[in-house]
């Protein structure tokens, strides 16, 4: 979706129309004001415009150019006698490397959390993050699902540097003597001097994240907390700030659109939560979309200003004074991004690096980028992702050796010793809402801690489960519904279904299958079984045998597919064994210091091809850059290129 925006009356509309916003007038001094709302969502530890996975600047990400959206923003609301309110919306912490890297210091790292708050108090120490919040004087911070990724104790530590309310509406601790490091809501006054005379403006907020991310990370919340029903909760919430006397109302909802009526235990609830009596405002996030758009605009002012610093979400409410207490007259709300596409499909900036954040942030920038390089291995082959989703990822096959080679001495002895061991991996960095500049992209030669990172870009821990070789035709049909229903002979048909998400592609290394697109996907996205009689796994085969549904295998994966993400049931249901604690980059790094001349998983084939559908021509896309790579296709796919698309993609033909 592109940038967009969509003015409203403080009247109610219904349904997705975009509004048109009365003529603009002059503010009437004794009752009127300006209240703007500007937000941020999923940054991802994305702080400075840089890429540390490939080493060099990106004008596309980096709170650090949308702090000078930030202060233009100000500027203009202060001219107009109005106020400003900053706010984020989740999904701060875990991502680009400087944050996880300021974590793991152990010049940082002191053992009790209240070591870490004395040290954040009396300034000896703040998390990169919390010290760019600082910075640019946030209002208010909500949490998302992968700002719990590094568990509630390292959470707790960073958040003792907070410079405003941290919120988390819909998740309470089960242990009455535990506290959580935030709180379910906050109100906050803030007066408008175009207005004198009057009382302040009263605004509630309010933060709900996804319940499934007590699934997503179950290793390590389990036992410990509670997560209610995102819209039953902005409900709950939203009523008992208006009980408090709040004039307004805002929800950070860090959750995507989703369906219009409200079900229990919704992923994606923006929807209903935006149609909850008594919100006045919404700044949405998790799916990294750009809202509003001119396809799908709101009946109340709604943004999600994409991911990474793609954006800066803003919001303003011109308010009224009455007998009532204050009332929104009317608004409008827009997403301000910080770089443009050229036609060319490079990224041109459209908002200069703050110099007082890029100063601030010099030092743990530097100490990252010396950390990535730090020298681990080596690899034969250039490792690239270009690819992955429609044809071979070496890089995924070196991930999928390292688990086999971590956990072949951990197996010994117990009851999956003589199984076969299977590895699944999923690709991190494939394209998609993350633009062409997401995609894996390693030399040959020696290889950095930035390149393990590049390769396994979430702190998932390895895990291994115990499944039938029914199961597991099942797993492989979940992963296999990312592609569109393709007809045989079908002509300019996009092969990769844009709402099924890349990281659940799943490939079993040490199997041999085709996956026949012709079929209809077994599976929903949600793990539902669609179409019973459906079958797009053919010819599954392990060491030469066809796989029999009664066959028992052991299989290494994440410790995110085995505790539910990605609605992988089989996965989730499967017997887990109980093994020592070992992370996926640790296992990794192990593996490429080895001499792996000598694997013998590095004669395996590549597991999976596409079946052969009667020569149809189908679309799909990678990065201009990957045009050099083209060769790689060999002889068993024709391919052709198309065009580079406006955003930035460039589109291949494939025959089948």
């Amino acid at each position: 979706m592109r940038a967009g925006r969509v003015k409203g009356s403080g009247a109610s509309r219904d349904g997705c129309d975009i509004g048109i916003m009365a003529e603009d007038r002059n503010l009437e001094a004794s009752s009127e004001g300006l209240l703007r709302i500007l937000a941020t969502t999923d940054l991802h530890s994305n702080l400075l415009s840089y890429d540390y996975f490939a080493d060099r600047a990106d004008p596309g990400v980096g709170l650090s150019r949308v702090a000078s959206l930030i202060a233009k923003a100000r500027q203009e609301i202060s001219a107009q006698g109005g106020t400003a309110l900053l706010l984020d919306n989740g999904d701060s912490l875990q991502g680009a490397p400087i944050g996880e890297v300021a974590l793991n210091d152990p010049a940082t790292a002191e053992t009790s959390p209240r070591s870490q708050k004395v040290r954040a108090e009396e300034g000896h120490w703040q998390h990169p993050v919390m010290a760019a919040f600082a910075a640019l004087d946030y209002d208010a911070i909500g949490l998302g699902n992968h700002d719990f990724n590094f568990g509630l104790d390292q959470l707790s530590d960073v958040l003792q540097g907070a410079p405003c309310p941290v919120l988390c509406s819909n998740m309470t601790s089960v242990e009455r003597a535990a506290s959580l490091p935030f709180v379910p809501t906050v109100v906050l006054e803030r007066r408008i001097s175009s207005v004198p005379g009057v009382p302040a403006v009263k605004i509630g907020i309010l933060s709900v994240l996804p319940p499934q991310t007590l699934i997503w990370d179950a290793h390590l919340l389990k036992g410990r907390v509670r997560i209610d029903d995102m819209v039953q909760t902005a409900a709950q919430k939203t009523a008992e700030l208006r009980a408090q006397g709040c004039d307004l109302v805002i929800a950070l909802a860090h959750t995507g659109a989703g369906g219009e009526e409200a079900v229990p235990d919704m992923e994606n609830a923006l929807l209903p939560i935006v149609a909850t009596s008594g919100i006045d405002a919404v700044v949405a996030g998790h799916t990294h979309l750009v809202l509003p758009d001119p396809s799908c605009a709101f009946a109340k002012p709604v943004v999600m200003p994409g991911a990474h610093g793609s954006h800066l979400g803003q919001i303003d409410l011109r308010l009224h004074y009455g007998a009532q207490g204050w009332a929104i007259k009317d608004w409008e709300a827009k997403v301000l991004p910080i770089s443009r596409r050229c036609s060319c499909g490079k990224l041109a900036s459209l908002a200069e690096e703050d110099p007082a954040l890029v100063a601030l942030l010099a030092e743990a920038h530097a100490k990252t980028r010396a950390q990535m390089r730090k020298v681990v291995g080596h690899s034969p082959h250039e490792l690239h992702s270009y690819f992955t989703l429609f044809g071979e990822d070496r890089g995924l096959a070196l991930v999928a050796r390292a688990q086999i080679s971590a956990l072949k001495p951990v197996l010994a002895g117990t009851t999956a010793e003589n199984l076969p061991l299977l590895s699944a991996v999923s690709p991190g960095k494939f394209g998609g809402r993350s633009g062409p500049e997401c995609f894996t992209d390693i030399p040959a030669g020696e290889l950095c801690l930035r390149n393990v990172a590049d390769l396994q870009i979430f702190p998932n821990e390895l895990w291994v489960v115990v499944v039938s070789g029914a199961r597991l035709k099942d797993w492989l049909e979940m992963s296999a519904g990312l592609f569109n229903q393709i007809p045989q002979g079908g002509e300019d048909v996009d092969l990769i279904n844009p709402d099924r998400a890349g990281h659940n592609f799943d490939v079993l290394f040490g199997l041999e299958y085709e996956i026949d697109v012709s079929q209809p996907p077994r599976f929903s996205s949600s793990g539902l079984l669609i179409n019973p009689q459906a079958q797009r796994i053919r010819n599954l085969r392990c060491r030469g045998l066809e796989v029999a549904p009664n066959q028992h295998f052991a299989v290494a994966t994440s410790s995110y597919r085995i505790s539910g993400g990605g609605n992988f049931r089989m996965v989730q249901e499967a017997t887990r064994l109980q093994l020592p604690k070992l992370r996926i980059r640790d296992a990794i790094c192990d593996y490429v210091a080895k001499d792996r001349s000598q694997d013998p998983l590095n004669l395996s084939p590549y597991p999976w091809k596409l079946a052969a559908l009667g020569g149809a021509r189908v679309r799909t896309y990678t990065a201009p850059i990957a045009r050099a790579r083209l060769h790689e296709f060999g002889g068993h796919q024709e391919v052709e290129e198309q065009r580079v698309t406006p955003g930035g993609f460039l589109e291949l033909a494939l025959r089948l």
